[in-house]
């Protein structure tokens, strides 16, 4: 939900915002967060084991960080977003306050209140930022979008949750969304 302003905030106002408040910055305006709901929670969480096991069985430099982290897409001081999960496999992006760059993966579980935040705003941030696969989990309408970076552009494949979902960015990892019923 965006609140009117006139001013122009940037990450030092992020920074400040009080402890616990949920929020993102995106081109200078901060928009605020309701608590997510529990079926949000259930698919953050089981996305969260998945692709920890699978990061912890493979010992690679990947990491998973579920929300809230704060990633900081460009070099500007005006966008910092809060993905449901990232994934982070050049641990340099890596500091105190979360990433500075674009994340490898990330998913995205819609807002009943605000879908076109993740399926028009987001979308194109995280394309132009260069993250390599972008997953929008939508679970009221049980569908799993994918998109995948080529050339600068997403390209997207949709399921449903039956379906297992391959990571393309990994050859071996894929998702079973069956398993959430």
């Amino acid at each position: 939900m965006l609140l009117t302003q006139e001013k122009i905030y940037d990450e030092d106002d992020y920074y400040n915002l009080p402890e616990g408040m949920h929020a993102e910055l995106i081109d200078g305006q901060i928009y605020y967060h309701a608590a997510p709901s529990r079926i949000h929670q259930k698919i953050l969480s089981f996305l969260h084991i998945c692709i920890g096991n699978y990061l912890n069985a493979k010992g690679g430099s990947c990491e998973i960080y579920p929300a809230p982290f704060a990633v900081k897409l460009f070099c500007d001081k005006n966008t910092i977003v809060e993905p449901d999960i990232s994934v982070i496999c050049d641990l340099d992006k890596l500091t105190e306050q979360g990433c500075n760059g674009a994340p490898d993966w990330i998913i995205e579980i819609v807002s009943p209140n605000n879908p076109g935040n993740d399926y028009v705003r987001k979308l194109n941030l995280y394309a132009d930022a260069g993250v390599r696969e972008y997953w929008i989990v939508d679970p009221i309408g049980k569908i799993v979008s994918v998109y995948h970076l080529s050339e600068k552009i997403f390209r997207a494949t949709e399921f449903t949750f039956e379906d297992q979902v391959s990571v393309m960015i990994y050859d071996d990892l894929s998702i079973d969304f069956s398993q959430l019923s």
